[in-house]
C-alpha cells in the first residue's frame, strides 16, 4: 500500500508502456512538447472530460472527469467516462448511486485519438482505471471499452489476471524510477518518429555517455 504523498499520475502508465524514457522525462523530469497528434489527443479528451455533457440514456448513466485514487497501485488520476448501467443480474458487482434508485453497474470508457495499436499501451491505461474504481468501491470489473477519434468505434477490453499484472508491473517500475529520480538511456526505435519528445530525448545520439549498464546497476542495487 502507498501513501497518498506517493500517488504518481496514473495516466503514466501509458507513457511508460510506450517508452521507459518517454515517461521519465514526462513525469521526473517535467518536460513536455507538444505535437499535432498530443493537440489533437487533448483536443478530444477536453470534449470527453466536460463535466457539463453529462447523459443519461434509458438505464444508462454517463458520468464524465470522474476522480480515480489507488493505495493499492500508488495512483491518482481521472476517468474520461464511466458509464452507469442498471443492474438486476450482478448485484454484488454494482454499487448504489445517489438520487437514483437501484443497482448500477460501472463501466469505463477511455477516448483516444487515432486508431486501435499493436501494443497494450491504451489497455493498460484503461485496465488501471478499471483497477482503482474496483479499489475505490469495493467491487470487480470484467470489461472496459477504448473509444478511438479516428475510427470512432469502440474497442472492447478485457480485464484478465495477465493484463492486470502487467499494469502491477508498471506501476512498480514507475514507483521505482521516480523515487530514484532515474531517467533511462535513449534507445532508438521505429515508434520515436511520432513521439514528441524526441528532440529532447535525441534517441540517436551516440554520445550518451550515461550507459545502459550503468543504469540497470542504479536501478537494482
Amino acid at each position: 500500500m502507498y501513501s497518498e504523498d506517493e500517488l504518481l499520475m496514473l495516466s503514466g502508465i501509458q507513457h511508460i508502456a510506450f517508452c521507459e524514457r518517454q515517461y521519465a522525462l514526462a513525469y521526473i523530469e517535467m518536460q513536455w512538447v507538444e505535437n499535432a497528434l498530443t493537440v489533437e489527443g487533448h483536443h478530444l479528451h477536453e470534449k470527453a472530460d466536460d463535466q457539463f455533457l453529462a447523459e443519461s440514456h434509458g438505464n444508462t448513466v454517463i458520468i464524465r472527469a470522474l476522480p480515480l485514487v489507488s493505495l493499492q497501485l500508488g495512483f491518482s488520476g481521472i476517468a474520461d467516462v464511466v458509464e452507469l448501467t442498471r443492474s438486476v443480474e450482478e448485484a454484488e458487482n454494482s454499487i448504489s448511486v445517489a438520487g437514483r434508485e437501484g443497482k448500477w453497474l460501472l463501466l469505463p470508457v477511455e477516448y483516444k485519438r487515432g486508431k486501435p495499436k499493436p501494443d497494450h499501451c491504451d489497455e493498460v491505461q484503461l485496465c488501471a482505471q478499471a483497477m482503482c474504481l474496483e479499489e475505490m468501491y469495493g467491487i470487480s470489473i470484467s470489461r472496459g471499452f477504448l473509444y478511438y477519434g479516428q475510427t470512432r468505434h469502440r474497442h472492447e477490453v478485457e480485464f484478465t489476471v495477465k493484463l492486470r499484472d502487467i499494469v502491477v508491473a508498471y506501476s512498480q517500475r514507475m514507483h521505482k524510477l521516480f523515487s530514484k529520480g532515474l531517467t533511462p538511456p535513449p534507445v532508438y526505435k521505429p515508434q520515436c518518429r511520432s513521439c514528441s519528445l524526441k528532440d529532447i530525448c535525441l534517441p540517436k545520439n551516440l554520445n550518451n555517455t550515461y550507459t545502459v549498464d550503468q543504469y540497470l546497476n542504479d536501478v537494482f542495487k
